[in-house]
């Protein structure tokens, strides 16, 4: 682990996220930014949104686990790498160790969506399933580091990933035409939003950042209330898949908590008509854990008014079979 930053005691800064950005320069899409007239109708501001559905993979993931995967040395490279996820993260890291020519195992769920199990099976990985409510998924991945070796890929509580997510947001505040007074994320762990809070902080200060998190998974939002590190029960489903996990990470809370303004909570039918309206309105697919901060603003959950609003939406990997439920209002 890098020193950390002197002026912040943090152990990832702006820097690193500057510097995974050049790592990433011809390996990740830049993703756009999407206006809508009837969004900003709909939201009573102006709304622009960074789907990283586009991204490879099908969410934001790759960006850190590439900036992992690139840093590794030869031996490294050469005793493989094992990581454990839903699904995003495990195909963000499959598609980098495809690229760099490195062995991945990736724990995930059994339950995981179809889609996101077949797409990381057929970029090379080697998937182990299983039962996330009776088995962990961390002792598993120890377990096979330790039987076979390899290097462990967290999926949000490492400073490389951090700074690798970090470059969303970093795009987003270069790319923007327009002041941003509020800029909503999709918060599992939090690596996402941690990045994303070291760049705002150094191109916008002046935003707002909210985490955004679907209900009984309110971790994040409860620990910034509470000042300490609360946790989720884990056993309650979700459509969500993405953003279940159990607390916020040890290194993202510490960057989180003194840079947000507060988290928001949504609800399952909310998420459901985020994704109906980002097909029928903005004409793009949206998992329900990328769906979230959208949710969020079309259910009204920011505290005050804003004249301009930022979305990143993290993810578009849902099987066909469910978001056609979704589309159809089925439950």
């Amino acid at each position: 682990m890098r020193a950390v930053n002197e002026r912040s005691r943090d152990p990832v800064g702006f820097a690193d996220v500057r510097a995974a950005a050049e790592r990433l320069r011809d390996a990740a899409v830049r993703t756009p930014l999407l206006r809508s007239e009837d969004l900003d109708r709909r939201a009573g501001c102006r709304v622009v949104i960074k789907p990283e559905g586009l991204q490879r993979g099908g969410s934001f993931k790759f960006r850190g686990a590439y900036n992992r995967l690139v840093q590794l040395d030869e031996e490294q490279r050469r005793a493989g790498v094992v990581a454990f996820s839903s699904g995003n993260h495990a195909q963000g890291v499959a598609a980098a160790a495809r690229d760099l020519g490195i062995r991945a195992r990736i724990v995930m769920p059994a339950d995981a969506p179809a889609i996101k199990l077949s797409n990381t099976k057929a970029m090379g990985a080697e998937v182990i399933e299983y039962d996330r409510y009776q088995e962990s998924r961390e002792a598993i991945a120890r377990n096979l580091v330790e039987r076979d070796g390899g290097v462990l890929v967290p999926s949000f509580d490492d400073p490389h990933i951090i700074a690798g997510q970090g470059t969303a947001g970093l795009e987003l505040f270069e790319d923007v035409q327009e002041p941003v007074d509020a800029f909503l994320v999709c918060c599992g762990g939090g690596g996402l939003t941690a990045g994303c809070a070291l760049a705002m902080e150094a191109l916008s200060p002046s935003t707002d950042l909210y985490c955004v998190e679907p209900e009984n998974y309110d971790d994040h939002s409860r620990s910034l209330v509470s000042g300490q590190r609360e946790r989720a029960d884990t056993s309650v489903p979700s459509i969500c898949d993405a953003l279940l996990t159990p607390s916020p990470g040890e290194l993202t809370f510490a960057i989180n908590r003194s840079r947000l303004s507060g988290g928001l909570i949504v609800s399952e039918e909310e998420v459901r008509e985020a994704m109906r309206f980002a097909f029928r309105v903005l004409k793009i697919v949206l998992e329900p854990g990328g769906a979230v901060s959208l949710a969020a603003l079309l259910a009204g959950k920011l505290p005050k008014a804003y004249q301009s609003v930022a979305l990143l939406c993290s993810g578009a990997n849902v099987d066909p079979e469910f978001f056609a439920s979704v589309l159809c209002n089925e439950s």
